[in-house]
């Protein structure tokens, strides 16, 4: 988030504040605006960070990260800025996965980096709420808040306490309005932006129409479950039932369906029947997790090389017309919902042309004509428009110059500014703690598999690249070298990290390995296509409103 609190950021991220256990409270700031005045990147120079500072005696840790590898030395702004320029030059090819699967990916992201104390008041704020609510989870805070019994986050739920929110579109093209298909906003404030404010739990949510989307998708499924428990319970434990399921029928999603198509699933079967060995692997379950630093700033941006150009969106959007632009111009944080208060009904999203529902045992909610879009494979090229992303999505204006508007440059750079490992260098870590892992070749570094191509570099420049590649370029290139899935680097640390939030969230599927899911096909099987089926109750007119 543009100059949000620490670890919460945007999928474009703008200025980031990481507190690391043992070290302190470090920031970074690209290309954006602190206070009154412009940030230092110019295209002659690459920031460097300020040293760690100390927190105030009396202040609360902010959002809680961790270092799992050494620190690393950086390459420097010549190398940096050709490196990002070599990888914003159009994705390297399409992938297998349904597009949809980034989103929920940036959904996951916010929901692990949610900071539950900004919908909790402050006299309400306990200290071991303080510090979980700081914490890497996989708790739905961001869909829930502080729940319904919290008197700041009430303003998501109907008046039941029991169901959350959902809004009502604006008819448009010949589609009516259409009751429960937009977020909940506001309607009312001293301005347009106001008005349009979702009325969501974490705003990142919001930043563009596919994950804004996903958030009501995920509102509806918890609606439907909740209508399903006993009338007969007191509300507040009706709530808590309801939660409970969501939750863990949502973390099996991710561990059984979204986390194999990104990641090696050798390497999460690994870690998730042996246990981890580099993230926290001696804490106790209930111990409270932290972020590594190198899941942040490297890993799990991943999903910025799946981003396409343009999305099949719906009937009234198909083929190419379903711009990126457009994604971000109708949600109410990337843009302004088109000039409107309220999504338009020509925008609700057409789930079949996302995901795969054929594949998931669903043929007759197959995607029409033009198919289900695919995501752009996992590598080390990322889409053109990512090459000059517009200021306001990282809190600049028109003034900053082109090298500081490049997503690549902006998250080499933060690696750089946090003195990340490179990729060799967790790749001896990983050594050290008994992870069989290989190092990539001074070949497979420079050439890929039709990924970034390196040629412009020199070769005193390609020896230093080789020799000290960015963790998130070293993971990428890994990727890109397998077919599109994370291995071996990236893949461990994807793995643990989700393996450890899981772990120590309230309610979890690794503390509790005999949970089942009940509410897909046949018990024992979830996948995201389930959860879509089940909340819009498998219905075409609920699942693809605008067609």
């Amino acid at each position: 988030m543009a100059d949000g609190h620490a670890g919460n950021r945007h999928m474009l991220h703008g200025s980031e504040t990481f507190f690391i256990e043992g070290e302190g409270l470090l920031s970074t700031q690209v290309g954006g605006r602190t206070g009154a005045e412009e940030d230092p990147v110019s295209e002659s120079d690459t920031p460097t960070a300020p040293a760690p500072r100390a927190l105030a005696a009396d202040a609360a840790p902010p959002f809680r990260f961790s270092r799992v590898g050494p620190k690393g030395t950086p390459l420097n702004a010549t190398i940096t800025k050709k490196l990002a320029n070599a990888m914003v030059v159009g994705g390297g090819g399409a992938g297998n996965i349904p597009a949809g699967y980034t989103y929920l990916g940036q959904f996951v992201d916010h929901d692990l980096t949610m900071d539950r104390t900004d919908v909790m008041l402050g006299e309400d704020v306990s200290p071991t709420d303080l510090l979980q609510g700081r914490s890497p989870r996989l708790d739905l805070d961001s869909l829930y808040g502080a729940g319904p019994g919290n008197a700041q986050s009430a303003i998501f739920y109907d008046a039941d306490g029991l169901h959350l929110k959902t809004g009502t579109t604006i008819p448009a093209e010949n589609v009516g309005a259409k009751a429960g298909h937009d977020l909940p906003r506001a309607g009312t404030g001293a301005n347009a932006k106001a008005k349009r404010k979702a009325l969501i739990p974490d705003p990142r949510n919001d930043e563009n129409l596919i994950v804004a989307q996903t958030h009501l998708a995920m509102i509806t499924f918890h609606n439907k479950v909740a209508d399903k428990t006993s009338t007969t319970l007191p509300t507040p434990q009706r709530f808590n039932r309801a939660r409970k399921q969501v939750t863990l029928h949502y973390q099996w999603m991710l561990r059984n369906d979204y986390l194999p198509r990104i990641v090696q699933p050798s390497i999460l079967n690994d870690v998730f029947d042996n246990g981890r060995k580099l993230v926290e692997p001696d804490a106790a379950p209930t111990d409270v997790p932290t972020m590594p630093i190198e899941f942040s700033v490297a890993a799990f941006r991943l999903g910025h090389s799946m981003i396409r150009s343009d999305y099949n969106w719906n009937s009234k959007f198909a083929g190419t017309f379903g711009t990126l632009d457009w994604m971000f111009l109708f949600s109410a944080v990337g843009g302004n919902l088109g000039g409107e208060k309220r999504l338009l009904s020509s925008w609700i999203a057409d789930w079949r042309r996302m995901y795969d529902f054929p594949a998931g045992g669903k043929p007759g909610l197959s995607a029409p004509s033009s198919g289900v879009n695919r995501a752009m494979r996992i590598d080390t090229r990322l889409t053109d428009p990512l090459a000059s992303l517009p200021p306001s999505t990282f809190g600049g204006d028109e003034s900053v110059p082109p090298m500081p508007r490049n997503l690549a440059f902006r998250n080499l750079v933060r690696g750089n500014m946090v003195k990340l490992a490179t990729g060799q260098q967790m790749v001896t870590r990983l050594k050290s703690k008994g992870v069989n892992v290989t190092v990539l070749t001074r070949a497979q570094i420079l050439n890929g598999s039709g990924g970034a191509k390196l040629d412009h570099l020199t070769p005193a420049e390609k020896d230093t690249l080789a020799g000290r590649t960015p963790l998130w370029f070293y993971i990428l290139r890994e990727a890109e070298l397998n077919g599109g899935k994370l291995k071996d680097v990236g893949g461990r640390i994807v793995a643990e990290t989700f393996h450890r939030a899981m772990e120590g969230s309230r309610f979890s599927i690794v503390r509790d390995p005999t949970f089942v899911p009940t509410f897909g096909p046949r018990p024992g099987t979830f996948e995201m296509t389930d959860l879509l089926f089940f909340a819009f109750a498998g219905k075409k007119s609920e699942l693809a409103p605008a067609g």
